[in-house]
């Protein structure tokens, strides 16, 4: 199982604070990397460092707002200043903001298109260039699976979810040459804070069960294996891929 130790290994998470990007920070500590957390909330940021460390592994916290390249560019010079290098990349800071087409406004666009799409491009140009240096790297950048599919409702996150597939690909095409692995993982439904709303939607945890051939919805939990997995040397050869975590919800 050596392959999949991250032991001496740094990992940078963003959206660490909670949710999916807390559960990958912990999953990333528990197969032995070390993890700097990034997000725009200090108290949610330091909860989640006391969880790492508490499994033995160091921990670091970084204030970043991904819709800002020179936030970005501040927040890795920061990480690499405290760690020297940066071996991971877990691109999942996000947001939503579901409405119908018709009712998308110029705001809401800018909001989501920016977070989801434009600052995980640039997490990732930012720390890809000095993986590509190094000639060593993992990126996963936290798609979804509105990346290969639709819904009503979710024009600006399935544009931004589907954008980000593609930027995986392109990345991957560039950067496997040079030793840097780029790949996506594409989480169905799952129960977070920021998933609140929908989930308080009468009937639609029910509809969604009913979708996902596993009969069950997504926990944050869920994801652990595969981001591990991509991480750590068991994935040396894999690049571009979206490694779907949705209980075969898109095989239907």
């Amino acid at each position: 199982m050596d392959l999949f130790d991250l032991s001496g290994r740094l990992a940078l998470v963003t959206g660490a604070g909670r949710g999916l990007g807390r559960a990958a920070a912990l999953g990333l500590a528990s197969a032995g990397a070390d993890v700097a957390l990034a997000a725009r909330s200090t108290a949610e940021l330091e909860a989640v460092a006391r969880e790492v460390r508490g499994l033995g592994r160091q921990a670091s916290t970084h204030l970043v707002d991904v819709r800002s390249t020179e936030r970005i560019a501040a927040m890795v010079a920061e990480v690499h200043t405290q760690h020297g290098r940066i071996d991971i990349l877990v691109n999942n800071a996000g947001t939503k903001a579901p409405k119908m087409v018709a009712e998308v406004t110029e705001g809401d666009w800018d909001l989501v298109l920016d977070t989801n799409l434009k600052g995980a491009f640039f997490c990732a140009q930012a720390v890809g260039r000095s993986m590509v240096e190094r000639g060593s790297g993992k990126i996963i950048n936290v798609a979804s699976t509105f990346s290969i599919r639709a819904a009503p409702g979710r024009a600006t996150y399935a544009a931004s979810k589907g954008g980000l597939l593609q930027l995986t690909r392109v990345m991957a095409a560039e950067w496997a040459p040079r030793g840097v692995n780029v790949n996506a993982i594409g989480p169905t439904a799952a129960r977070t804070v920021m998933n609140e709303p929908v989930f308080a939607v009468e009937g639609y945890e029910e509809r969604m069960r009913a979708s996902i051939p596993a009969g069950r919805l997504c926990e944050p939990e869920d994801i652990v294996g595969s981001v591990v997995f991509l991480a750590s040397r068991a994935s040396d050869l894999v690049h571009g891929h979206l490694l779907l975590i949705d209980g075969g919800r898109t095989i239907l």
